[in-house]
Formats: structure tokens, C-alpha cells, sequence
């Protein structure tokens, strides 16, 4: 490490590799989906970090989770085909994992907002796979156990 930058309000670690080059820092992530406000609106919602941003056509729109610089960004993409779970007619090719503290609240909480659950579960009432809007596949977990933390 050579030092500290500041990104956004956050002070991220600066890596030097070997060839003396900085190596590319994660930025965030973005989601296909057919409309950017909508899909953002409903992440803001389900995490609480509101819309960061978003253009009035729904081309595009972010969230920021505070106290980071990383996006959370969503782009409309046409004739938009969402991923089929379980089966891989239309792979997933990711999923999001969010932590909760009351599983049943969010999963109600994610269904108001327009989730549903999905019909196949493979962690039974561990965790729970939810659809987005979009019918992007994304799990609801419970805290981890305090023995495993840390």
C-alpha cells in the first residue's frame, strides 16, 4: 500500500502492484433491467439508501450505500430478457445477498416493494430467494451468528 485517497468522502487504500501501476479499484456494480428509475427506486427502498441518482427517462440511475464510494448503478437495456431461476435458459450470472436483522419482516418488506419469493428455495428457511422487479434472483439472510462474526 503507498497511502490513503479520498473517493466521494471515503478514504479508500491505494495499492501499488509490483510494476509500480495502481491496480484498478472497484467501483460498483450495474443491473440490466427495462427501466433504471424503477429498479433503483425499489433497491433504495428495500436498503435504505434512497436514490443516489437517476436521469428523467430511466435510462440509468445509482445508489451509493453510505459511507462508501462504491455505485450501485441499474441501466435499461432493450428487449430485456430476465434471468430464469433456477433453470439457466436465461442465466442469472450473479445474484445480491443482503443481511437483515427480522428475515419475515423483510421478505414482507421486499414484497411490498414489489418482490416476490421464489418458488424454488434451496436454503429452506435459512435464507430466502426473492425476485426483483426485474426478476433478478436476490437472497434475504439473517445476521450471522455471533459465534461466526469476526
Amino acid at each position: 500500500m503507498t497511502g490513503t485517497e479520498t473517493v466521494g468522502g471515503a478514504a479508500t487504500a491505494q495499492a501499488t502492484s509490483s510494476a509500480g501501476v495502481t491496480p484498478a479499484a472497484w467501483a460498483g456494480l450495474m443491473l440490466d433491467c427495462p427501466d433504471a428509475r424503477e429498479l433503483a427506486t425499489f433497491y433504495g427502498e428495500l436498503t435504505g439508501w434512497g436514490v443516489g441518482g437517476a436521469d428523467d427517462g430511466g435510462a440509468w440511475a445509482y445508489l451509493t450505500p453510505p459511507g462508501t464510494a462504491l455505485t450501485f448503478g441499474f441501466q435499461r437495456v432493450a428487449d430485456y430478457r430476465p434471468p430464469r431461476w433456477p433453470d439457466q435458459e436465461v442465466p442469472q450470472q450473479f445474484h445480491l445477498d443482503f443481511r437483515v436483522a427480522d428475515l419475515p419482516a423483510a421478505i414482507a418488506r421486499a414484497e411490498e416493494l414489489g418482490a416476490t419469493q421464489a418458488s424454488f428455495q434451496p436454503g429452506g428457511e435459512r435464507w430466502r430467494v426473492l425476485l426483483d422487479p426485474a426478476g433478478h434472483p436476490f437472497c434475504l439472510c439473517p445476521p450471522v451468528p455471533a459465534a461466526d462474526a469476526g
